[in-house]
């Protein structure tokens, strides 16, 4: 998604706009994350802009993009862009990390994991 969100829309709200701009945002994220991954994908994970304009639009995390959407409102901004791309996810396992299994022992005396 590449969109460009006008914030000021006369005869309405701006507060009620905003909050249809983040609606429609986590709409968006919602419907890309039911899709079906492809074979060998674990998740799917997306690259973020959130600007004034696509030119000056400044790389997000996923966790951030409400906030700078949030932050540029503040600001008094006419209009925001937002661009929000899918690509794949895998998990890397870190082999240095090895499991720990825990053992407790109930009031029984016998040891659980």
């Amino acid at each position: 998604m590449k969109k460009n969100f006008p914030l000021q829309i006369e005869g309405k709200n701006p507060d009620r706009v905003l909050e249809a701009v983040k609606h429609e945002i986590r709409k968006y994220f919602k419907r890309e994350r039911n899709r079906a991954l492809p074979k060998e994908v674990d998740f799917w994970d997306f690259d973020c802009k959130v600007g004034l304009t696509a030119d000056t639009a400044q790389a997000v995390k996923v966790s951030a993009v409400i906030e700078s959407l949030d932050a540029l409102a503040k600001e008094g901004a006419a209009s925001v862009y937002v661009e929000i791309l899918s690509k794949h996810g895998v998990r890397v396992i870190n082999p240095d990390n090895d499991p720990v299994i825990i053992e407790r022992v109930d009031d029984a005396g016998f040891a659980n994991r």
